[in-house]
């Protein structure tokens, strides 16, 4: 059996993280746990605020201060993350895992040619490259994401390029090296619908040609249905719901995964059909509940919501859901 079918790409346990602010604690990720594998492709859904991100810059080494990884383990290919010295971890970042933000014109430098930019994020981790070659890759990575016309592309500054186009071009930069772990966090936000959906393409494209696995950070469900194979619901900096892309659309078992569903616009929707909000605001993650994050907002509340957090409850293959209402029904079951 080869090392790569025996250890996961990508394992996190327990995973915390708090950031320090004068007003107090804020813990923006309460203890997650997930895996991906190669080839995987995983959705991270959740309003803002619910520590998506952040989970993201852990794992990265991007985490700014006065935030802090407090307690868990981010484990890739077998190796602790989170013990790596800086210079493993700039090794790490590029030729391990790479990361796409969402606005490319803060990630991509006004002054320099887009040329040069991904020339110099080529020899900053390769560092025996020569300066043809890194052009000649650059120019490859470039028509790989759909620019066409690269020579004179190259020669271009960011301010000459469409939203769209930067967008390609930070993915060129994200998958030079050949990372085995791409992190798209909300990758087509700030682009119109059918941009949105030409750049889900060509990663859907690129994720085939490279077998790499991708974590797609999205409060978009729409677009999760369209890329991912599975999906973690993120609430309050906890993990409420996981599973396969279809059990999280067809059989949501979380309240707020609900919620989320019956507030998405659907295209086989009636005319009488209205869109229902989720009621009440996002949790003080100052303050937050003792119990269930989602409680206070919940409709089928319960008294032990308020006072302890469900544990997980295994709802289907590989779909697990933190909810007292699935705890009870699987106690009946066993009883039953």
């Amino acid at each position: 059996m080869s090392e790569q079918n025996e250890k996961k790409l990508l394992e996190v346990k327990d995973l915390r993280v708090s950031f320090f602010t004068p007003a107090g604690e804020v813990k923006a990720v309460g203890g997650i746990s997930y895996d991906l594998d190669y080839g995987e492709v995983m959705g991270v859904v959740g309003e803002s605020g619910s520590g998506k991100s952040q989970e993201a810059y852990s794992i990265m080494g991007l985490l700014q201060s006065p935030g802090k990884v407090i307690g868990g383990s981010i484990t890739f290919e077998g190796v602790d993350v989170l013990s790596l010295s800086k210079a493993e971890m700039t090794q790490f970042r590029g030729n391990k895992a790479a990361m796409i933000f969402q606005n490319p014109m803060t990630c991509l430098n006004p002054v320099y040619t887009i040329g040069n930019q991904l020339v110099e994020a080529l020899k900053a981790h390769d560092k025996d490259i020569s300066n043809e070659e890194a052009q000649k890759r650059a120019m490859e990575m470039m028509e790989m994401v759909g620019i066409n016309n690269v020579e004179k592309r190259m020669k271009q500054y960011p301010h000459e390029f469409s939203g769209g186009m930067r967008q390609r071009v930070m993915i060129a930069m994200g998958l030079i090296c050949h990372p085995k772990l791409l992190i798209a966090d909300e990758p087509t936000t700030a682009l119109d619908v059918t941009i949105q959906a030409q750049i889900l393409e060509l990663m859907k494209d690129l994720q085939k040609k490279t077998k790499m696995g991708i974590i797609f950070i999205t409060h978009n469900l729409g677009v999760v249905a369209d890329i991912c194979d599975k999906v973690s619901v993120m609430y309050a900096g906890k993990m409420v719901e996981q599973g396969p892309v279809d059990d999280i659309f067809y059989a949501p078992a979380h309240p707020y995964t609900i919620g989320l569903l019956r507030s998405m616009p659907r295209v086989d929707a009636e005319d009488y059909e209205r869109l229902i909000p989720i009621e009440g605001t996002p949790v003080d993650m100052l303050n937050p509940p003792e119990g269930c994050p989602f409680a206070p907002r919940c409709e089928h509340c319960m008294k032990i919501c308020l006072k302890k957090m469900p544990p997980y409850v295994e709802v289907g293959e590989n779909h697990r859901s933190a909810c007292w209402l699935r705890v009870a029904e699987h106690m009946d079951k066993e009883e039953g």
